[in-house]
Order: C-alpha cells, then structure tokens, then sequence
C-alpha cells in the first residue's frame, strides 16, 4: 500500500503563490517536485504548455553518478544535470519554482547546482 503525503492548506496557499508569481515573470519555469525518495526538476513553457528540459534521480543518466535519491548530493547532481541539458537547448534564463518547499536542504542543493550550470535566475 503507497502512502501519500497529506498536503495541508498551509502548503497549498504557499505552492499557489510561489507559482503565481513566477508566472507573472513570463520567463521558462524551472519547476521542482520532492519526495521522500526522489527530486525531480523540469524546465516548462507556461505559455505553450510543453516540458522543454527535465531531469530527475530516476533518469538513466543519473544512474551513473552512483548517487541515491533522497541526498543533497544527488539533488546537486540533478540541477547540474539539467542545466547541461538546458544549455543544449539554448535555455539560459529561468524563473525558479520551488513548488511552495522552503529554499532550503535538497531545493538549494539544486538550485546552486543548476547556477553553477549556467542558468540564470
């Protein structure tokens, strides 16, 4: 049986508004997704609707890295990684998306790594 995480109305006010926000800057969106196991990033065209860049600690390319999913070592190695995919698209600035998470452990991890990268937001 999957247990699921019970999101209280206090994270859903805080999620809606980050995200508010980072659409208004009508800017690529640099979306972050954590749980317990994973961390998950993708770079998304609000205005077309499409997933442009992604990577996660599920993709074969990570597997690799000998990393585990739940670290911030892996998570600094996912935001490396998608900043490398990204250049190759031609992505350079974003508007980060936290997804109502502090800016905090494994969401800074990331986010550092995907500046380190070359991505600018």
């Amino acid at each position: 049986m999957k247990l699921q995480k019970r999101i209280t109305r206090q994270e859903q006010r805080r999620a809606f508004r980050v995200r508010n926000r980072v659409r208004a800057s009508e800017r690529l969106r640099l979306s972050v997704f954590r749980s317990n196991k994973q961390i998950y990033a993708q770079i998304i065209d609000d205005q077309a609707g499409r997933t442009l860049v992604a990577a996660s600690t599920v993709d074969q390319d990570f597997a690799t890295t000998g990393q585990r999913g739940s670290t911030v070592a892996a998570a600094a190695a996912v935001g490396k990684l998608l900043a490398e995919r990204a250049k190759t698209q031609g992505i350079l600035e974003v508007a980060f998306d936290r997804g109502g998470n502090r800016y905090h452990g494994r969401i800074k991890a990331l986010a550092d790594a995907a500046r380190e990268g070359g991505l600018q937001f």
